[in-house]
């Protein structure tokens, strides 16, 4: 497997034809201008590197399958799939062509999942992608994936954007890959802008709706909402929450939000203080989380006091949902116990990208300094904590994040610490009931045994402490009045809403 450094992907965007314009001009209608909260730090098919690079990653690529509006899998390259037997899957691919021309083939799909699972792949998914114990390819149009166990969850993990679908043999030489998707990438100019051109061979007929997306960082959040009440852009994504209501109360613009990301810390079990789960667990018990709502999200979000779990699952528990309720004296209590009464100084990492992730950092320290955790911030930008998250060079750390789907195995992302290193979890601390649970749950097709699987789950990982919720966040887009066929999705969704941009149009 061939994976790319940020280098590499922006050495050959730089190849591509570049838009220099930095005084974004009104566009025609058929050029949907799209104000991005950071410019990509990398553009690798399989491997997380944020919620902005997954967005762009969504305009070029597709996977076997994906989310529509509700939130709900459907079909992409794949236009069915069948289980046989306990566990085989089967799916017939439809008629479709990758951007360059050549056929969608169940070969295409075997290599893609191949590299995914490889030895040496930092892929994402690579740790779901191991449970397959073999690919057939019976026709170009079938391909039937064995897995080593049953495996309800498999059409959910193949409609995540960190497996798409790339041409065989496309990455070789540092190459990006040819995907399937609605866009086309056309250049870049590198730290400001990425430009994608429909793509005339997608596989929906009269999509995407419009001929092109010029995609502008603003890292600034404040300049990114002065851009869409100025006409520079049509788009945006997040909206700060200060600016919410202004959006909201202006003639030409509107917001459309939805309930799902949510604020949290993870820990490094590997070296410092949080190595011992009780100096976690006191941490957990020091914050009065509606602080955070007020502070950080301007009041539109809900104190998160358990696992991220909405209310409108049927997985939801009432009791465990408020586990972490604030408890200073608790707090020193656990402290004492791990032999720093008096105690600690520690480093926390966020980013001043954000001001979410600031603000939160910033309650938080004031809260822990209530009770002697001494705690210093580090601030740096939003590729650079990307980078030390995935590398765990950290103590411990906000995370914006939301759970990979609507299905409560979408929590093993951030909660399984068998999972290789990421972003999106704690470092260093190993979970193995945990993982042993989630494959439990993943190899059962009764919803009713689901539960009892995932409610003992929760109870193992609250008192694990390896993520500890601080608060659910509404997410907006902001967006001109004139734009339709775009949404927010919900809940585990939300950050995959780029999906919805081949249907989005411009009156």
């Amino acid at each position: 497997m061939i994976l790319l450094s940020r280098r590499t992907v922006l050495a050959a965007g730089a190849a591509l034809p570049l838009t220099r314009v930095r005084a974004f001009a009104a566009a025609p209608s058929n050029v949907l201008r799209f104000g991005l909260s950071s410019f990509p730090p990398s553009l690798q098919p399989w491997v997380h590197t944020g919620t902005a690079a997954l967005t762009v990653k969504l305009l070029v690529f597709r996977g076997l399958t994906g989310f529509g509006p509700d939130g709900e899998v459907r079909p992409e390259l794949a236009e069915s799939w069948a289980t046989e037997g306990a566990t085989t899957w089967v799916f017939k691919l439809r008629k479709a062509e990758f951007s360059d021309g050549r056929p969608v083939t169940s070969e295409d799909v075997k290599w893609t999942l191949e590299q995914i699972a490889a030895d040496a792949s930092t892929a994402f998914l690579k740790n779901e992608f191991k449970g397959v114990e073999r690919i057939e390819t019976p026709d170009p149009q079938t391909v039937r994936i064995t897995m080593r166990q049953p495996t309800v969850t498999l059409p959910v993990w193949l409609a995540s954007p960190h497996a798409p679908i790339i041409a065989k043999g496309s990455t070789e030489g540092g190459a990006l890959g040819i995907g399937a998707g609605p866009f086309v990438m056309k250049g870049q100019e590198r730290g400001v802008s990425i430009d994608v051109v429909a793509n005339e061979k997608y596989y929906k007929p009269g999509m995407p709706k419009v001929g092109a997306i010029k995609i502008i960082a603003y890292a600034d959040e404040n300049l990114r909402v002065a851009a869409l009440q100025a006409g520079d852009v049509d788009l945006i994504e997040y909206v700060p929450w200060q600016h919410m209501g202004a959006i909201e109360k202006d003639p030409k613009l509107k917001l459309d939000a939805a309930d799902g990301p949510f604020m949290a810390l993870n820990f490094n079990g590997e070296t410092g203080p949080f190595k011992d789960k009780r100096l976690r667990q006191a941490v957990a018990y020091a914050i009065r989380r509606e602080e955070i709502v007020d502070a950080a999200f301007f009041g539109r979000g809900r104190p998160l006091t358990g696992l991220p779990i909405p209310p409108t699952s049927p997985y939801f528990n009432e009791a465990a949902s408020k586990y972490w309720g604030y408890d200073p004296d608790k707090a020193k209590k656990l402290m004492a116990e791990a032999g720093v009464p008096k105690g600690f100084a520690c480093t926390l990492l966020s980013t001043a990208q954000y001001g979410m992730h600031k603000s939160t950092a910033e309650v938080v320290q004031a809260h822990l300094s209530e009770i002697g955790i001494d705690v210093k911030l580090n601030l740096p930008d939003w590729a650079t904590r990307v980078n030390l998250g995935n590398k765990g060079q950290y103590e411990f750390c906000v995370q914006g994040t939301t759970a990979d789907n609507n299905d409560p195995d979408g929590l093993a992302p951030i909660l399984n610490g068998q999972l290789p290193p990421s972003v999106s979890r704690s470092y260093g601390i190993p979970t193995p009931e945990i993982d042993a649970l989630f494959a439990k749950g993943r190899a059962e097709f009764d919803i009713a045994k689901r539960k009892a699987i995932y409610a003992e789950l929760e109870k193992v990982a609250l008192d694990a402490a390896s993520l500890v919720g601080l608060a659910w966040r509404s997410q907006g887009y902001g967006m001109v009045k004139s734009l339709t066929g775009f949404k927010s999705l919900p809940g585990g969704t939300n950050f995959f809403s780029g999906y919805l941009l081949e249907q989005a149009s411009l009156g």
